[in-house]
């Protein structure tokens, strides 16, 4: 979207290093790289912590620039993208970790797909429409207040009655 200029547009605010097409090309590249780690069977520790630093210096980048595109101080969005960037992987981590425990080999395999997917539709609805971007993090902090009271419970599951 700020590639095209729509809806948020870095030219002009000093971060416009964040549409140009390198910067594009590399966060995709490393995409990429991703997906083939983990594909691959690396190790899964490695390639996790490798893709929260990624995620930590990203939100970061994006928030400072998209405060400097609408004519604000820039420093607050390098924390606060990492804050937000912390809760949403604790918050989410958590919830897809649990989901992964109940689930089969294959369908386990699709949660990285529907995380990604969230994700976007998440970055999209937040640059559309800011002010839902509040419910996102407050939904992130129910997420991980409930999950980890949820962690306490024994599941019980389904039972066969006879």
């Amino acid at each position: 979207m700020a590639r095209g200029d729509v809806l948020i547009d870095f030219d002009g605010s000093g971060w416009q290093f964040l549409e140009s097409p390198g910067f594009l090309l590399a966060v995709f590249g490393l995409a990429l790289l991703w997906y083939g780690a983990e594909r691959s069977g690396a190790n899964r520790g490695l390639v996790d912590r490798a893709v929260l630093g990624l995620g930590l210096v990203l939100g970061a980048l994006l928030f400072a620039g998209s405060l400097a595109a609408g004519n604000e101080a820039a420093w607050p969005g390098l924390v606060g993208g990492v804050a937000c960037a912390l809760l949403g992987r604790a918050a989410l981590g958590g919830l897809f970790e649990r989901a992964a425990r109940r689930l089969e080999k294959e369908a386990t395999n699709l949660l990285s797909l529907y995380a990604e997917g969230a994700a976007l539709m998440l970055a999209a609805v937040a640059i559309v429409v800011p002010p839902l971007s509040y419910l996102a993090l407050a939904g992130f902090v129910l997420l991980l207040v409930r999950g980890g009271r949820a962690d306490d419970r024994k599941y019980a599951g389904l039972r066969v009655l006879r």
